[in-house]
């Protein structure tokens, strides 16, 4: 099976199967852990430094998932981070049985949670990369 197209140019991105290399599944474990290290350091930081602290931990997970986003050049590249960064929030924002919780009652924790997952889906659903080597889609050029 070629993923070649008719003229000798590379397929287009979406006709190509993923192939999942043992450096790329490394780096996307990597990703995983990193979102969930930026999302418990999120969660400390915006209760912590209010109203300051909850503009550095939005801002590093911007830059948590556009970084994803440009390293793998995927969405899947942004759901990895964001999935770990999920996992960490809502497991730091339930409580214990003895009533201790990470995050305070307030329009922080809220703006932090929804915030993030609006810049998950943000990154994840971007255009792609610009691929090199593309030619021009005019007829005759």
């Amino acid at each position: 099976m070629s993923t070649r197209a008719p003229e000798g140019r590379p397929a287009p991105p979406l006709t190509t199967p993923l192939t999942f290399r043992p450096g790329r599944i490394a780096a996307y474990l990597g990703l995983l852990v990193l979102g969930a290290l930026v999302g418990i350091a999120g969660s400390l930081a915006q209760g912590g430094w209010f109203p300051g602290g909850l503009v550095l931990a939005l801002l590093a997970t911007a830059g948590l998932f556009l970084g994803g986003w440009y390293a793998t050049a995927t969405q899947l590249g942004v759901g990895a981070p964001a999935a770990g960064w999920l996992i960490a929030t809502i497991g730091l924002s339930m409580g214990r049985a003895e009533g201790d919780a990470v995050f305070a009652a307030g329009a922080g924790p809220l703006v932090y949670l929804l915030g993030g997952m609006v810049l998950a889906v943000m990154c994840a659903t971007m255009t792609r990369l610009p691929q090199p080597g593309t030619k021009s889609g005019r007829l005759g050029k």
